[in-house]
């Protein structure tokens, strides 16, 4: 694409150099730069591009995006703009050929339920017969095609590159989850969404954003930027619902479990293989169980209503449905005892599960196990919260180590510890090893009785001192099954 053809759309403050070049593609990171192509300076949270100018060039860039003009260097153009976080959205959109235009482009916010939304919709308008894209933090698909993804979104070279590649498969729509992060760094800038969902807000990532206000913030700068012609589900059962499009010019529906809303659902049986649920005065049996994935059924279902397609045929489909990897997946011991494997890693989530599964029980003699850590290098604060909110729900409870990171695991165990009341210390065991600390939860278990591994869910791995180990808390469940078999 010709360079100025690229830039056509932003506001230059500055250029030096020759503007009618062809420019081959755009990178933010020098080392993936290729001839003729152009480098993004941003200052990122981490490292600042703009030290990195003279590799990129040295690696064949001949444009380069900056917010400072350094030393020119022959051949090369400079053309500067006074944020380039703010502008590398538009800048990849327009290289692109504005994929996102091309789709029916929906994001899903907020703090949990993001995945399990994004890949319900996914999976229900694939059984409708769509080409579908989806981006989410388990895994980015195309079509059938799994692409495997670091990030819960994307930079927005790599995101317009895969909204691009979904055009040209077919795709008609493409479901995302825009995290906080990618919200405030403008990864999803420059695209144009068909439509914003919002789940619940509670605590996490307070790490980098610092105040919750901020977290909230970030969440709802989302749906200020919605076109008028998009559309805004929200939770109204979520105190901060209405908050989120208090500046949106979008189209704003509602849905509740609770309350008055545009779109009500209520449970009217539940089991550890599903529920019964009225939607919308219609009854529908659906392979899920808890309020919180009631609701987020609800949420699918109303964007599917705002994407035009009937209710009716909605219901259908979303009786086939099947859960997310890793979210609420129980595992059946041979014993007689269910184990349950679910991401929940923030105070609200692990509620919610726990919830979901006394919901099931109901007055039942079985014992909730729950096996549970936390990540290191992230929001402290939240450690405790998580540890009490799984004493106060469950029969016994072992802490044992997440994804560490950096930290030594038995620093962010005792930071939990934190949370846990002197009258509730009989039911919390210390096992550091998360392998000895899921076979010793099934040691304890008898028939009847129901185990929870929270916190990695779909993850495959461990990350210890930057290195990502392979576990699988699904894999070691089975494991232990096979083994009580023979």
């Amino acid at each position: 694409m010709n360079l100025s053809t690229l830039i056509r759309s932003i506001h230059v403050t500055a250029v030096a150099g020759d503007l009618e070049k062809e420019i081959t593609g755009i990178q933010i990171d020098s080392r993936l730069i290729g001839e003729g192509q152009l480098f993004v300076a941003i200052r990122g949270t981490q490292v600042d591009g703009h030290k990195y100018i003279g590799k990129a060039i040295e690696k064949g860039a001949t444009a380069i995006l900056c917010e400072e003009m350094p030393e020119p260097t022959d051949g090369v153009t400079y053309i500067v703009v006074s944020s380039t976080e703010d502008i590398v959205g538009k800048v990849a959109t327009t290289f692109y050929g504005n994929p996102s235009k091309k789709l029916k482009l929906v994001g899903v916010t907020g703090t949990n339920g993001k995945t399990t939304i994004a890949t319900l919709l996914y999976n229900m308008f694939r059984e409708m017969g769509h080409k579908c894209g989806l981006l989410s933090t388990v895994c980015n698909y195309i079509e059938g095609e799994a692409i495997p993804t670091e990030h819960t979104t994307p930079d927005p070279i790599a995101l317009n590159q895969l909204l691009a590649r979904m055009v040209d498969a077919g795709c008609e729509y493409a479901f995302m989850e825009c995290s906080s992060h990618a919200i405030h760094q403008k990864r999803i800038g420059g695209l144009t969404f068909a439509g914003g969902i919002f789940t619940n807000l509670t605590r996490d990532h307070l790490d980098y954003h610092k105040t919750f206000e901020n977290y909230r913030d970030a969440k709802k700068q989302f749906f200020d930027s919605l076109p008028k012609t998009a559309f805004a589900v929200i939770n109204a059962d979520d105190k901060n619902g209405m908050v989120m499009v208090q500046n949106t010019k979008a189209c704003v529906k509602t849905y509740s479990t609770k309350t008055m809303a545009d779109f009500k659902a209520r449970i009217l049986e539940c089991h550890f293989e599903g529920m019964y649920l009225d939607i919308d005065g219609r009854e529908v049996g659906v392979q899920f169980i808890g309020k919180f994935n009631a609701s987020n059924l609800l949420a699918v279902y109303g964007t599917a209503v705002m994407l035009g397609k009937d209710p009716e045929q909605i219901l259908v489909v979303l009786s086939k449905l099947k859960s997310v990897s890793g979210r609420l997946q129980p595992i059946q011991s041979p014993l007689g005892y269910t184990a349950i494997v679910d991401y929940a890693h923030t105070p609200d989530a692990l509620e919610n599960v726990l919830n979901a599964i006394h919901e099931v029980l109901n007055g039942k003699t079985g014992r909730v196990i729950t096996v549970c850590g936390a990540g290191g290098n992230r929001d402290k604060g939240k450690r405790p919260l998580m540890a009490k909110e799984a004493v106060k729900q469950s029969d016994q409870v072992i802490i044992t180590s997440d994804n560490p990171r950096f930290e030594n695991p038995d620093d962010i165990i005792n930071d939990m510890m934190a949370g846990v009341a002197a009258n509730q210390q009989h039911k919390v065991l210390r096992i550091t090893n998360r392998l000895e600390a899921i076979k010793t939860a099934c040691a304890l278990a008898k028939k009847g009785d129901v185990i929870l591994v929270a916190g990695k869910g779909h993850e495959n791995y461990q990350e210890i001192n930057g290195v990502k180990h392979h576990f699988d808390d699904r894999e070691v469940l089975s494991s232990i099954f096979e083994a009580q078999q023979s």
